[in-house]
């Protein structure tokens, strides 16, 4: 990285007296590199080498590196044309996710309009061919899911946007073959967001071929595009399904119709991507919040393990030389993006995170089966005090991996738990799709059997429990709040969902879909699930003092929704803290994310009754 790119200097004073938890989040951090398909010597990253997260580019020939957007809220979305030439990132207002595509050249210059004819929406998916052809996906409250294709006009004008695609429903860009000449797109046409089908069309939006295991709508079984095969003339492509109740891959031909089971016999989910010259395919293996990588030979069907350590591999991808490039971490150790060739990719200079403590595993009866709980605890004997840090999503699952927050509080005395609940991704498609209809209800109860597991088993403070989270994890704490009332003694919301009806109506549109799917319509056609499951409903109840953050720029919980519940905690003079603050779903920038963790842990010092 080069020296502009390496953030404010600091002394070695105040270096040695910055606690250790605020080191974890201003030491400098690498995303895993992306790299032109054409071009492998050239590389994106993501690094908060600055303060704020922004994208780099990176010449391996060279070495250099060059910090490639510079915006007050940051910038993560971003990928490079297949020849290198250029880079494309996604341009949006303080984090509101609605913009359009810019692009500038590799080694720096203007930026321009990418996409030159398309409103600003919602991305819905970007592929690029290598013969100048442009696949964008857009969403927007008005036109629901459009697809467009620019096609280079060869005469050196810009390429004008052709429509192919236009559905009410969510539908987003897969890929777009090695010859681009087929696109395939991932659609909900049928009304199910949580599983979507496939359809392969050409570039005009002719339908080549459709793969729908829902048999429309009927089933909940999902389908997932990982790419077409990386071969000029070969039409197959990569597909993720959950006919065997996970995520497992499989190859489908979309031109002969033909379908190609794997033999990949491993517990948990299984996802996939190409080796670039096709005959092999990389796995990444998730389970019970841990995950590894294995080389699968197409050939042989031969399946080899790659070393890595114990932990979660965050992203893989590989390379030409048939070696493999990942971001690994684990609940001690800080992130480090490594090859299996043995040596570190990127190693951002400046100071290095402080490790954390390890997890440990706790699997608990609840009332829809085994429920997965994490959990790291200070030095000494309990009970702690304890920080129930409730993971976002839903459709998500906490793992073996390195946070700072769960960090921070640790470092502040507190044992942390974090639960896998019914919804969560990693432990089978029942287990994901439990979540339906009684949304947040079904979560808590899985939540509040790990807690009477963690009292009961002297690691929790009765008296002491903090329920945390932040988007979907700041929504069961509010609703937590008000459905358990005498379990809980201090709440921390971040961006949450507060009222769910207002928070439908305001949200981008893509997650109406999902919330029409989890509660099985509109506000208008099942009110009375849109009210159990809202922690609107239950404000009255809260007994708690609860602390409250928000982005006045939030597309997934929007600040009116927020504003309605902390009116009502107004209204009857009840203890809580808002802080709200110009950016969106969360913020990219350092320095915020040290501050809105730090009112946190005052917040909860200062509210929880002290100990004998």
């Amino acid at each position: 990285m080069t020296d502009e790119s390496t953030g404010p200097a600091r002394s070695t004073e105040s270096l040695e007296s910055m606690p250790d938890w605020e080191k974890r989040f201003r030491a400098p951090r690498v995303g895993l590199p992306d790299w032109a398909e054409d071009a492998p010597h050239r590389s994106l990253f993501v690094s908060n080498a600055t303060g704020t997260y922004e994208l780099y580019t990176w010449d391996r020939a060279t070495g250099d590196q060059r910090q490639a957007t510079d915006r007050p809220n940051g910038t993560t979305d971003g990928t490079l044309s297949p020849d290198g030439a250029w880079l494309w990132w996604f341009s949006d207002t303080d984090g509101d996710e609605f913009g359009v595509w810019m692009r500038q050249p590799f080694g720096g210059g203007d930026d321009e309009p990418a996409t030159p004819g398309l409103d600003p929406s919602y991305p819905a998916g970007l592929a690029l061919g290598r013969d100048g052809t442009v696949v964008v996906g857009r969403s927007t409250d008005e036109d629901g899911s459009t697809i467009h294709v620019l096609k280079a006009a060869g005469d050196g004008e810009p390429a004008r946007p052709v429509e192919i695609y236009r559905h009410r429903e969510s539908a987003d860009v897969g890929d777009l073959s090695h010859d681009s000449t087929l696109i395939a797109i991932e659609h909900t046409e049928h009304g199910d967001a949580m599983h979507s089908a496939l359809r392969v069309v050409r570039l005009d939006g002719s339908v080549v071929a459709e793969l729908d295991d829902t048999k429309g709508g009927t089933e909940e079984l999902g389908l997932a595009c990982l790419g077409f095969a990386p071969v000029d003339g070969d039409s197959r492509m990569l597909v993720g399904h959950q006919r065997d109740g996970r995520w497992v891959p499989m190859i489908w031909d979309p031109a002969t119709h033909e379908e190609t089971a794997l033999a990949i016999d491993l517990p948990g989910d299984v996802g996939a991507e190409w080796y670039p010259d096709g005959s092999a395919l990389l796995i990444e293996h998730s389970h019970h919040a841990r995950s590894e990588l294995y080389r699968y030979e197409l050939a042989t069907a031969a399946l080899i393990q790659l070393e890595t350590p114990a932990g979660t591999v965050s992203g893989a991808t590989a390379r030409p030389d048939g070696s493999v490039e990942y971001l690994w971490s684990s609940a001690e150790r800080p992130p480090a993006v490594r090859s299996t060739t043995g040596r570190t990719v990127l190693d951002p200079p400046g100071m290095k995170a402080p490790g954390s403590v390890p997890v440990t595993d706790a699997w608990v009866d609840g009332p829809g089966g085994k429920v997965h709980a994490l959990v790291q605890k200070p030095e000494g004997e309990g009970p702690f005090p304890t920080v129930f840090d409730i993971h976002g999503g839903p459709t998500w699952h906490d793992s073996d991996a390195f946070a700072g927050g769960p960090a921070a509080w640790v470092d502040h005395g507190f044992a942390v738990v974090r639960v896998n609940y019914r919804g969560s991704t990693g432990y089978g498609r029942e287990w994901t799709d439990a979540l339906k209809h009684r949304v947040g209800l079904i979560e808590l109860e899985d939540i509040d059997a790990v807690r009477v597991w963690a009292v009961e088993s002297g690691l929790a403070d009765p008296s002491r429990l903090v329920l945390a989270g932040g988007s979907w994890g700041g929504y069961l704490t509010l609703l937590g709040l008000g459905t358990q009332p005498d379990v809980w003694a201090v709440g921390l919301a971040a961006v949450p969902v507060a009222d769910y009806v207002t928070a439908y109506h305001d949200e981008m549109e893509a997650l109406k879909a999902m919330d029409r799917t989890l509660l099985g319509g509109t506000p208008e056609e099942v009110p009375e699930r849109f009210t159990a499951s809202s922690p609107l409903t239950y404000v009255d109840q809260v007994r708690a003092p609860v602390h409250i953050s928000a982005g006045m720029n939030d597309p997934r919980c929007p600040i009116r929704q927020v504003e309605n519940y902390v009116r009502k905690l107004e209204e009857r003079d009840a203890p809580h803290e808002v802080y709200r603050y110009d950016a969106g779903h969360g913020s990219l920038v350092v320095e915020e994310r040290i501050k809105q963790l730090r009112m946190e842990i005052d917040f909860a010092e200062r509210h929880l009754p002290a100990t004998d």
